[in-house]
């Protein structure tokens, strides 16, 4: 995964650590989401903590995080509604968490971080078709 320079001085490490504490708690009660994850996460604190080294190496530049998202995503009975869902939640979180431009930045990010998902799971369709246009001459 590609790490991204800090966004914003105005973004820190706590208010991350409250994003996803306040996040993932609506994941777990989410009756899309929750199914989802609930069976497969054992100890939330622990992958709270997790999640918190992730949004850090991403948001901060921290490189705290050391995982393969794309795997751990890959066996789980995914498809694309739940990233809509996901997204959907994480905006109305980072409303009530974050100011404006930290949460639009976090937005930015969470966006990309679907968008290669997507496609690493097979789920972006679109995108595999335009692999297969016809070059045009020109």
């Amino acid at each position: 995964m590609r790490m991204v320079a800090p966004a914003s001085p105005a973004l820190s490490r706590e208010d991350i650590v409250r994003l996803v504490d306040a996040f993932y708690d609506k994941v777990r009660r989410d009756a899309v989401l929750g199914p989802v994850f609930n069976p497969v996460v054992h100890d939330w604190p622990a992958h709270k903590a997790r999640l918190v080294q992730f949004w850090t190496s991403v948001a901060l530049g921290t490189r705290e995080y050391r995982g393969n998202p794309m795997a751990v995503h890959r066996p789980l009975p995914i498809d694309d509604s739940h990233f809509g869902r996901w997204l959907g939640l994480w905006r109305g979180t980072l409303t009530e968490v974050l100011a404006a431009e930290p949460a639009q930045e976090m937005y930015e990010h969470a966006l990309r971080i679907a968008t290669s998902l997507r496609y690493g799971m097979g789920l972006d369709q679109s995108r595999l078709r335009n692999l297969h246009l016809p070059i045009m001459n020109l």
